[in-house]
């Protein structure tokens, strides 16, 4: 009479598993809850103990529905980090985030791809491409330690540094994950493909998708402000403009070759900048913030039910690596990159420690997956899922207070 379908069971187990992952941190904490542990954590319990799941799709198996779902995610948050920036600031505000990206990141995919090699025992192309994935902070999962929505102000230069790190980083890790796949391919470094992925993966690229987030940007802030005088989009606070808006550039940016991450957060950069004071900003990021947020409730329940298929091949080699990537390798080679800027040792220390690793890693790899067969494909994402799920108990449950420590201090005009 009653039938126990697997969907329907599922489709309870998550409704289940997102309300007690956002409700149990309220218990003991008013402040916004580090939901992302819990969530793979509960996932991984609701998979394993609850009788008629279905069976957990392994990203190893089927990296396409892991590419395409946090591809999706990361867009989303891409546009929404870049409407959260009020100001954007002076030269000096910025100097962080280019050490951070121009320092920091080349500094960490080299200390993690040699560690990789050396401890790891991959394949250099392997280990290059471990790094890769790994090199980008999440602008998805790191809410805790980033600016306030539009319209907040009060944009500490710590928090000011960690969200256009992660608005920027996304797409310029890209040209890294290419790089390795191109050795992979190649089987080792050639002198060719050195200078092909210099003026194009780098380049080109790059230069592509900053001009076209620029321009689509200010066309789509045309369209929702201005065209046509009167009776413009943002009378309708429809807030899903946001995500079709991001996704036309997204898309328009892809077709040309250029990366669309880097457009994605470029855009919403740009558009933030007409009419700065229209309450239809606010409307726009509420409405990706609500996107992004369920399509990662989807991921990091996945993810946690994908461990016990990956976990078998998490060697303790594999563990160092993650341990070293969170307590060492992005620490120590941020905080170095940051000598000379930020006010205090704190804030340097702060900003340098709270790399947090996601959405963004889920999608190089599965990314790399479905292009290319992979070599150690199971150790890789072994790896990369034990570095998420540490980064999300380690910052989640610390950067609240930490960040709020680290920014008492008040703003000079």
């Amino acid at each position: 009479m009653f039938e126990l379908s697997p969907y329907h069971i599922f489709l309870a187990a998550f409704g289940a598993v997102v309300i007690l992952a956002y409700w149990i941190p309220r218990l003991i904490s008013r402040n916004e809850p580090p939901a992302s542990a819990l969530l793979i954590g509960i996932g991984f319990l609701a998979f394993g103990l609850i009788p008629g799941m279905p069976t957990a799709i392994d990203p190893v198996a089927r990296p396409k529905l892991w590419e395409v779902v946090s591809e999706l995610c990361v867009i989303a948050g891409l546009f929404g980090v870049g409407l959260r920036i009020d100001r954007l600031a002076s030269r000096k505000t910025w100097a962080p985030t280019v050490r951070l990206l121009a320092l920091a990141m080349p500094l960490c995919i080299v200390a993690v791809a040699l560690m990789g090699w050396a401890v790891g025992g991959l394949t250099m192309a392997g280990a290059l491409l471990l790094a890769a994935v790994l090199a980008p902070t999440d602008p998805v999962l790191a809410g805790d330690v980033q600016v306030g929505p539009p319209l907040e102000g009060g944009e500490h230069p710590v928090r000011f540094s960690l969200t256009t790190e992660a608005g920027l980083n996304d797409g310029l890790a890209f040209p890294f994950v290419y790089l390795s796949l191109a050795v992979a391919a190649a089987g080792g470094f050639t002198w060719s493909l050195i200078g092909e992925w210099l003026w194009l993966d780098i380049g080109y690229r790059i230069a592509v998708g900053v001009t076209s987030g620029a321009a689509l940007g200010w066309l789509l802030g045309k369209i929702l402000f201005d065209w046509p005088l009167g009776n413009a989009l943002a009378e309708t606070n429809s807030g899903v403009i946001a995500l079709a808006g991001v996704l036309a550039v997204y898309g328009l940016t892809e077709l040309v070759e250029g990366y669309g991450f880097i457009a994605a957060f470029v855009s919403g950069l740009v558009l933030r900048r007409q009419e700065s004071e229209h309450e239809f900003h606010a409307q726009l990021h509420a409405f990706s913030e609500a996107i992004e947020h369920a399509l990662t409730s989807v991921l990091l329940i996945g993810l946690g039910a994908a461990m016990p298929a990956l976990y078998p091949s998490l060697s303790w080699e594999g563990i160092a690596i993650g341990i070293a990537l969170v307590f060492v390798i992005r620490p120590l080679t941020a905080f170095v990159s940051l000598t000379g800027t930020l006010g205090r040792t704190r804030e340097r220390a702060v900003v340098a420690f709270y790399g947090v690793r996601g959405v963004g890693s889920i999608y190089y790899l599965a990314y790399a997956g479905s292009h290319m067969d992979l070599v150690n494909e199971a150790e890789l994402w072994a790896i990369v899922v034990f570095t998420i799920a540490l980064s999300t108990v380690v910052h989640g449950f610390t950067a609240g207070f930490a960040v709020d420590n680290a920014t008492r201090t008040p703003l000079k005009a």
